[in-house]
């Protein structure tokens, strides 16, 4: 506002503005080179207390820290081998194309840093907003030191949204010297994905009792075999007469050097009702391998690549030993070995195979496992494991050649009514699973019609990367309260008090399903048997997938009644009607999160920072 017989102020030419923000702009660009300059010490690992190896040799490692009143992810990335630079970065499957991406290149003499992003034919562009902010760069005996900070929302339409659940991270490694970010051809780098949850929850752990004591559960020295993909087999027992016990926490064992090859691994407890198990040691899709084995499917611990320690709640633990409980367990070891093969390394399923290939590392013995910290003070409450989501039946189908396809599993509130107590359960931690269709699974929690909650959901979901996962707080569930899980399969919720109720599934109604073959065979004038001797799975293989007969699977799943499993221990189903059960109806549904964009940034040119490396090698 001006005042009355005042002078307004003289605004700077368009020439002096210009000259202005050059000026700024030097001045931010010389204090980000200073400080990645600078010699420092290397953080502290405390600092990073997460950490994960990128690619099968060990070398690219990966360490971050979560800042939840920041919302950012601090990174640190080890280069053991610098040659002409590296890609880091994430997409939406673990492609290349259409990334967001941190690119370090060189020519040989100067090298540079910069967001970028690749476009659908793979070809690198240089970000116009700068999100990937250089913190710091130094080398060390073991080797270059990457230090940088990524919000989880930039709301910049090319930068990947970090949140909850799997973030398929990928890297490049560049052997030659390139002139421009433009020069990399990404198809000719050594390169390859891997999955971690980057945001973990911020829980504090809980202290733990003097009594506790330790067992590992561990391969007996294999030689891990020289192929891509394998899972071993290792029985274990118990002492006899082992009494009851809570587990209280656990955590992996690797054998040093192995990092990079032990995807993940389980221990399952056999089942009670046999006395005895057979000794097992060996790849557990073996013809080898004892049928009996099939029967050790009750999980006491699960961790994958980049998981920390679990730990139970102070009130609860998971109870094994003592009367009505195996002495037998079941470790379970998934060892990724990639193939090497000329040019590329691949990792997973997110790359193409050249037609020359050599086997994986050979040679390599393995002792990994999990430790056990338990104690015989027990805690009030003993944890259960709940099962949730869809039966495991054909009747629940998904069309070929279906980009997405939503299918629902629920747990009603007429089997929380029935089978939970009074005060209710609480839910801690959370393991989806799926089999190679799953791409996307939520489980929500809802109440009078209402949804209450998200319990857990991973929007990146991916069968090779499964973990028990502690959520961010506890959900409390009462009776009359029901779960919905949408898309597929499972989710198993980890929870305390421990109830009878250990599964709780649907399914579409068969006799529905029939009267779905029989419509779609009149429409389409087939002659297809449905009578009970042809089973479901052919039934479903002899119909013409047609837009008409995929949009009737659609609806028939939305609106037609359930069968509901709501199941004991022991497999048997509460007392109750559960077949043709009406499907349950949602009023009102929980608004998608909006993404937060952080504060507007400081002056940082949509150019890329000088590093001072000094002059990188030419092989």
């Amino acid at each position: 506002m001006q005042t009355s017989g005042s002078q307004p102020c003289p605004c700077p030419s368009f020439r002096l503005r210009e000259v202005a923000s050059m000026y700024f702009t030097m001045i931010a660009v010389f204090l980000v080179i200073l400080v990645v300059a600078l010699q420092g010490s290397v953080p502290r690992g405390s600092d990073f207390p997460y950490k994960v190896p990128l690619d099968p040799q060990g070398l690219l490692e990966l360490s971050w820290n979560v800042s939840y009143p920041e919302q950012a992810v601090h990174f640190q990335l080890l280069v053991r081998d610098l040659q002409f630079g590296l890609l880091f970065g994430m997409s939406d499957r673990g492609e290349f194309e259409n990334a967001d991406l941190a690119v370090l290149w060189s020519d040989g003499h100067n090298s540079y840093f910069g967001d970028a992003w690749s476009d659908a034919k793979g070809r690198l562009h240089m970000d116009s907003q700068q999100d990937y902010q250089l913190l710091g760069a130094r080398k060390a005996p073991e080797g270059l030191y990457l230090l940088f900070r990524r919000a989880f929302s930039t709301c910049d339409p090319k930068d990947y949204l970090i949140e909850d659940g799997t973030v398929h991270l990928i890297y490049g490694i560049l052997e030659k010297p390139v002139r421009s970010l433009q020069a990399i051809n990404i198809s000719a780098i050594h390169r390859g994905l891997q999955r971690v949850q980057l945001l973990k929850p911020n829980i504090t752990i809980p202290e733990l009792p003097s009594d506790m004591k330790t067992m590992e559960i561990t391969a007996p020295d294999i030689v891990i075999p020289s192929q891509e993909t394998t899972y071993w087999c290792y029985m274990a027992e118990l002492p006899d007469g082992f009494p009851k016990h809570h587990i209280i926490m656990y955590e992996p064992v690797i054998t040093a050097g192995n990092e990079a090859l032990v995807h993940h691994m389980e221990v399952f407890q056999c089942a009670a009702e046999f006395d005895s198990f057979p000794h097992y040691n060996g790849p557990c899709d073996s013809k080898m391998k004892p049928n009996r084995l099939n029967y050790c499917r009750h999980v006491l611990a699960a961790w994958a690549m980049g998981a920390q320690a679990f730990y139970y709640p102070e009130e609860a633990g998971l109870a094994f030993g003592g009367p009505g409980s195996s002495r037998y367990l079941r470790l379970e070891i998934h060892y990724h070995n990639p193939l090497v093969f000329e040019g590329e390394w691949v990792r997973g399923d997110a790359q193409c195979i050249p037609s020359e290939a050599v086997a994986g590392q050979p040679g390599r013995r393995d002792s990994s496992g999990i430790r056990l910290y338990y104690t015989a003070t027990l805690r009030p409450y003993d944890a259960g494991i709940m099962e949730l989501g869809l039966v495991y039946t054909p009747v629940m189908a998904i069309p070929p050649g279906e980009d997405a396809f939503i299918l629902t599993g629920y747990c009603t509130d007429k089997c929380t009514q029935l089978a939970l107590p009074a005060a209710g359960i609480r839910i801690f931690a959370s393991q989806l699973h799926t089999h190679l269709a799953g791409r996307k699974v939520v489980t929500v929690l809802s109440r009078d019609g209402r949804e209450q909650q998200v319990v857990n959901a991973d929007g990146h979901y991916s069968p090779h990367f499964q973990e028990i996962r502690m959520l961010k707080e506890v959900v409390a569930v009462f009776p009359g309260g029901f779960g919905i899980l949408e898309e597929m399969c499972v989710n198993y919720v980890h929870y305390y008090p421990q109830t009878q109720l250990e599964l709780c599934k649907s399914s579409v109604d068969p006799g529905y399903l029939r009267r779905y073959f029989n419509l779609v065979n009149r429409f389409n004038d087939e002659e297809v048997c449905t009578c009970p001797q042809v089973s479901v799975p052919q039934q479903f293989f002899s119909v013409p997938w047609n837009t008409f007969n995929r949009d009737v699977l659609k609806s028939l799943y939305d609106f037609a009644p359930i069968s509901m499993h709501c199941n004991k221990s022991s497999a048997i189903r509460f007392p109750g009607e559960w077949e043709k059960q009406p499907l349950p109806t949602i009023t009102e549904r929980l608004r998608e999160p909006v993404p937060r964009c952080p504060p507007a940034p400081g002056p940082r040119p949509a150019a890329p920072v000088p590093l001072n490396l000094g002059e990188l090698r030419r092989d």
